[in-house]
């Protein structure tokens, strides 16, 4: 069966069938560096990274951008208000110059990139910086002003929607029905609510913006005053320059979907002229905590330093993360926490004993473990149903095949889920010293005092795995 996706634009299930395969071009809305990235948004990075890992898995060759918005996203993703950033710095310094701004958002996305290293994500192949593709996005503005598709106000460059009929096909919000408010500013310069800003000048509230760059020409070729982008040109610029006008996949979470992603397209075909600007949007559904929405703008907000003090390992938070379907809530839960920890734990034993065992061509249960393979990708190739290809896996657990064909199976689960490596642990000197004496114990037959040692490190907090003549000890 080929992959089927869900695609958001479409609202039902469709083949997946690049443009120019096996090329694959992929984007994805990546953090603004504002503050610490909490585990409700590494879900949708750790949606992303499933589909690229099984994308590769599957023979595709896939070129992914993710970028990194420092920037122009404003409070509550409207038009009006403070700058995130600039708002971060002025708490944690007291001050809003080009230095704290620019100090805020490289120490955010310095920790981004070292929890999704943790999180053992895979980095994207390019990270561009808003602030560097400023250029490109006063080009798309200056194309829509002469299309008289964008117009100018007194405090910036706004895009007028009714020129664009398709706006609100993705997220099913038609432009009659949007009214003020909800993640729509209120302003009396916008010719419709759902007007969006592509451009912000430097006055008024935003007179002492730390961040600007010359703005585009106006209509009559009139100098504007300086100003910044808008949140959402930014991602239609960076896509635009690193992946071209029109491109396979775009994933995010999905409170971007409107307006973020809308405006995305709104921007993109316009200037383009080329439709669909994405030809699949996969959207992660939102985590939920003690019953809200996960979001820093709630409070109720978990990182990965977090799990890590209660004692779990970044990779048994994304294999719980990944073990629901990413079109289902999750509803986080620190038991969760415990059975997904303990599950991954059975699979990663299972891949060591399944690797220590003397692989041959053609080992009892060879044939069982292909239609486990077939299994696997039918599953993950069903919209990356996750749940369906962990119970594939452990299905297989339980037949105890082993030979090449359960090592292609090892390999390819592995690469897919990214959460089933073995750790490297630091293990104490004297729990290596009582290993050695129980593998010794074991060579001379002596298994009463094999056991013994085995269940006093058990006891301590220990996991026993014995393959042959080797034991292998880690931490539970």
């Amino acid at each position: 069966m080929p992959l089927h996706l869900f695609n958001t634009l479409t609202k039902k299930e469709e083949v997946f069938a690049p443009a120019r395969p096996p090329a694959v071009t992929m984007y994805t809305c990546g953090p603004t560096v504002y503050g610490r990235a909490h585990i409700g948004n590494f879900s949708s990075y750790l949606l992303a990274d499933l589909l690229k890992r099984w994308l590769r898995v599957s023979g595709y060759e896939v070129k992914h951008v993710m970028n990194i918005t420092d920037v122009g996203h404003l409070v509550a993703d409207g038009d009006s208000g403070e700058d995130k950033i600039e708002k971060k710095a002025r708490e944690e310094y007291g001050r809003v110059t080009h230095e704290t701004v620019l100090k805020i958002a490289r120490g955010y996305e310095e920790q981004f990139i070292a929890d999704e290293k943790l999180l053992n994500i895979l980095p994207p192949d390019e990270r561009p910086r808003a602030s560097e593709y400023t250029e490109q996005m006063k080009e798309m503005i200056a194309d829509l002003l002469r299309k008289e598709i964008a117009y100018v106000t007194e405090d910036g460059i706004y895009y007028d929607v009714s020129r664009f009929p398709q706006y609100g096909q993705l997220s099913g919000n038609k432009v009659d029905a949007v009214k003020s408010g909800a993640r729509i500013a209120v302003h009396e310069g916008k010719r419709h609510p759902a007007d969006f800003a592509l451009w912000k000048f430097c006055v008024g509230q935003n007179e002492h913006h730390a961040l600007r760059w010359s703005s585009p020409l106006g209509p009559s070729g009139e100098q504007l005053p300086d100003g910044f982008p808008g949140w959402h040109i930014e991602c239609s610029a960076m896509s635009a320059a690193l992946l071209g006008q029109q491109i396979d996949l775009h994933t995010g979470g999905e409170d971007n979907i409107f307006p973020h992603h809308e405006c995305e397209i709104a921007q993109s075909e316009a200037v383009s002229g080329k439709s669909p600007f994405v030809k699949y949007w996969v959207h992660k559904r939102r985590i939920d905590l003690a019953g809200e929405k996960m979001s820093k703008s709630l409070g109720n907000v978990l990182t990965l330093d977090q799990i890590i003090a209660k004692g779990f390992s970044p990779l048994d938070l994304r294999y719980y993360l990944l073990s629901v379907h990413y079109r289902t809530n999750l509803k986080f839960t620190w038991k969760g926490m415990e059975d997904a920890r303990k599950a991954r734990m059975k699979i990663v034993e299972w891949m060591m004993s399944s690797e220590a065992t003397e692989a041959t061509e053609d080992s009892e249960g060879t044939d069982d473990v292909r239609l486990f393979i077939d299994s696997f990708r039918s599953a993950m190739d069903g919209d990356l149903n996750t749940p369906a290809a962990l119970a594939v896996i452990f299905d297989c657990m339980k037949r105890r095949s082993t030979g090449t064909s359960v090592q292609s199976f090892v390999e390819m689960v592995r690469e897919t889920f990214g959460c089933f490596d073995p750790e490297e642990e630091t293990v104490p000197a004297d729990v290596l010293d009582r290993v050695k004496q129980m593998e010794d114990a074991r060579a001379r037959k002596d298994f009463a005092a094999s056991d013994a040692i085995r269940d006093r490190l058990i006891a301590e907090g220990y996991a026993v795995q014995i393959t042959g003549k080797k034991v292998v000890v880690r931490r539970r």
